[in-house]
């Protein structure tokens, strides 16, 4: 009973934050917060003498510039601009850039990462990962991405931790759920435009996606176990185009969302609140609801496009 009744609580806070969520969606793209994975004792993937942090850091300042110099109506939000990470805890650290960005006001997160299979060396391509969870996750790969990030993931075996998170990834549907996919296809779809290898938009349980409450992407930009591509992500040249390819999706994300808004409500009006963070599904864990975000435009969902 004491079970039931924490995961029907934990249930209303989780619709009741994202709903209000929607609201933040709705109000246009002022401010994105861009996410270098890793950083400080966690340095991600390693191989050929580089560390995934390094090139996801180099990726998201590069990123950020190009932003703030060709959008600079917007406002740029780093997760961190060093080496650095915010707890010697991986799921602490992974909370403390969720929160950084709900803080922030974050209307799109875009967190960076490089890819890696230690299994197979031939394995390359680029992939968009949203809050979700799918079939695939029973496959090989997914067996092995699990396996190496077991800490960034939640445990769909726990029914208590699954009820709460499906019930989060249900919820998706009715507030800013197809705006990460359409941010996730845009993306795909400038990699595409440089030959790369596309391998699509995975929907995974991750830890740092549930905690943002906001459109939110985490972006493979390669494999550091395939020479090629490891070569190509750490390259000035192959940098530069991965960044211009992310660079424009966000720039037709911004489009798309600015037409999807009805009514733009004075600047005056606009009072913004500080976001309650979403409570890390735990066994027998109680919470209560609390405002997240204040309502300052209101708008309709267009139909996604699937290009």
């Amino acid at each position: 009973m004491g079970r039931l009744l924490t995961i029907l609580l934990l249930f209303a806070l989780v619709l009741h934050n994202n709903a209000a969520s929607a609201d933040n969606v709705a109000q246009g793209v002022k401010v994105i917060v861009i996410d270098a994975g890793h950083g400080g004792s966690f340095p991600g993937a390693r191989y050929g003498g580089y560390s995934e942090k390094n090139i996801n850091l180099q990726m998201a300042l590069k990123l950020g510039a190009m932003i703030e110099k060709g959008m600079p109506d917007i406002k740029v939000v780093y997760t961190r601009k060093t080496d650095k990470n915010f707890s010697s805890n991986l799921r602490t650290d992974l909370q403390a850039r969720a929160d950084i960005a709900n803080n922030a006001g974050g209307d799109l997160f875009i967190s960076i990462h490089a890819n890696a299979h230690p299994k197979s060396t031939a394995t390359k391509g680029v992939e968009t990962l949203i809050m979700g969870e799918s079939e695939l996750e029973t496959s090989e790969n997914e067996a092995i991405l699990f396996a190496n990030n077991k800490e960034e993931f939640f445990d769909m075996s726990d029914k208590s931790t699954a009820a709460i998170v499906r019930a989060h990834i249900q919820n998706l549907q009715f507030t800013y759920g197809e705006y990460s996919e359409v941010m996730a296809r845009l993306v795909q779809k400038h990699y595409a435009k440089l030959g790369r290898v596309n391998r699509g938009i995975r929907k995974q349980p991750l830890r740092v996606l549930y905690a943002t409450d906001m459109p939110s992407i985490l972006t493979e930009i390669g494999f550091m176990t395939c020479s090629e591509e490891l070569k190509y992500i750490s390259s000035e040249k192959g940098q530069r185009e991965i960044v211009t390819a992310l660079y424009n999706a966000v720039k037709e994300y911004v489009a798309y969302v600015k037409k999807s808004v009805l009514v733009d409500v004075p600047q005056t009006e606009k009072v913004q609140s500080k976001p309650t963070p979403k409570p890390e599904p735990k066994k027998e864990q109680q919470q209560t609801a609390t405002t997240s975000k204040s309502k300052t435009y209101y708008a309709v969902q267009v139909m996604a496009s699937k290009s």
